[in-house]
């Protein structure tokens, strides 16, 4: 995170009223996730930060930024596929800060081929991680959020789930049909999470990013000619940075969004508008 964007987010400490909550970030070590930890920890977010068994550093590297900034946060370790990491994790983070009120089920990965090429390895791993993870992780956040109770000195939401999809959940995606897939099955994991526990005050949205620039996709936007490219599929004319996503998920985790449930936020510069139509099409 540049000086820029912790200005901004730092600035608004006040405003988002989020000083003392506890939010899980999963995928938290790079990209959106890595991003989103940070200006959920600058904004005064406790944030125990998701990393795979493996990313340790990483994940502490994230914690000093966040501990630098005048912040508190902890490493999160689990595979958010497996369902007694996730488990774990949550109680982690439970006998570390005392609560959890916000979940940012951020992980996800691509694994994109030929459909007929598609290995039914590649299928279940983008499955397992980007629909599953978020399966796995919401139902430890609702479970604890129900055990719990009510905190109106903290939020008049009980808890607060925000699913990270993709503009590709209303996009069909050719060569990336296991992607696509799960984050249809995001959407509507969302929309029924919502229905099921808005009259409990779980409030549950999902952003939906389109292109950002994250590791992810670098080989779409890092030359000229590839940005120029995508560009002619984003009406606003630049290409996302990780901060929108993060700016939009301090919103969601806050009260100033709490007539807001069972949402998708596209964040993606008017990729929805199908810009291919300018001009008829």
């Amino acid at each position: 995170m540049d000086d820029r964007s912790k200005m901004r987010i730092a600035a608004a400490r006040a405003a988002y009223g989020l000083e003392g909550q506890v939010a899980v970030v999963t995928g938290a070590t790079s990209g959106i996730g890595r991003e989103s930890a940070l200006a959920m920890g600058i904004a005064g977010v406790r944030v125990v930060v998701n990393h795979r068994p493996g990313g340790e550093d990483k994940a502490q590297e994230v914690c000093a930024e966040i501990e630098a900034a005048g912040g508190t946060a902890m490493p999160g370790c689990a595979d958010v596929s497996d369902e007694k990491q996730v488990d774990a994790m949550f109680e982690r983070a439970v006998g570390k800060f005392g609560a959890v009120h916000i979940l940012l089920a951020n992980a996800g990965l691509q694994r994109g081929a030929r459909f007929e090429e598609m290995t039914l390895a590649d299928w279940r791993m983008v499955i397992d991680v980007n629909l599953t993870g978020q399966f796995l992780c919401a139902r430890a956040a609702v479970r604890h959020f129900l055990a719990r109770g009510m905190q109106p000195e903290i939020s008049p939401a009980l808890g607060k789930i925000i699913h990270m999809s993709s503009v590709h959940q209303g996009i069909p995606w050719a060569f990336e049909v296991n992607y696509a897939a799960s984050k249809g099955g995001v959407m509507l994991l969302m929309k029924s999470l919502a229905q099921e526990f808005g009259d409990r005050r779980i409030r549950v949205n999902a952003i939906a990013p389109g292109a950002i620039k994250t590791p992810i996709n670098t080989d779409a936007w890092q030359t000229d000619e590839a940005r120029a490219e995508l560009l002619k599929l984003i009406p606003y004319g630049r290409v996302g940075e990780t901060i929108d996503i993060a700016q939009t998920a301090l919103w969601l985790a806050s009260d100033l969004s709490d007539y807001v449930h069972g949402e998708t936020i596209f964040v993606d510069g008017g990729m929805m508008l199908y810009p291919a139509f300018r001009g008829g099409g």
